[in-house]
């Protein structure tokens, strides 16, 4: 449950990270998330303007160790964008992930953001939910302000 005294910035914290850009067609992996500091996350995608032959995925991957073999979290991937018919075009998605539905031993967690056949201008930014408050002590080091 909130303390509605909470900033929203308290509560949750900006994580990781696949900075907006042109990205050309290639995967790009977030920063890692250790889910022992965190309840649970939400990965949010911003996506800019695909060209008809681009697509976008956009899955979480977790692994026991940090820097170790990553696997696909089960059903925490979203529904492929496309450029054509136009369903990725400005638009954004959510992928939920607490950390009571990980694999037993799995702490570590990252977002992979795969851009497919065609340059794309997207972004991603994951929010974690501390399990101790205020979840900002742990964000990232670029956030560069937060004003209250």
């Amino acid at each position: 449950m909130s303390n509605t005294n909470l900033l929203g910035s308290e509560e949750w914290a900006v994580v990781a990270t696949v900075d907006p850009d042109a990205n050309t067609a290639a995967a790009y992996s977030s920063d890692e998330i250790d889910m022992s500091l965190f309840e649970q996350i939400l990965v949010v995608t911003m996506n800019g303007t695909i060209a008809a032959a681009g697509t976008i995925d956009t899955k979480i991957q977790s692994a026991t160790t940090s820097g170790g073999t990553f696997a696909d979290v089960t059903g925490k991937s979203a529904t492929q964008l496309t450029g054509s018919p136009d369903t990725a075009n400005d638009n954004q998605t959510l992928i939920n992930l607490r950390g009571d539905e990980l694999t037993e031993g799995h702490r570590y967690v990252k977002v992979v953001h795969t851009v497919g056949g065609a340059t794309g201008d997207s972004a991603v930014v994951v929010l974690g939910k501390g399990k101790s408050l205020p979840s900002s002590d742990n964000d990232l080091a670029s956030v560069a302000e937060i004003v209250s």
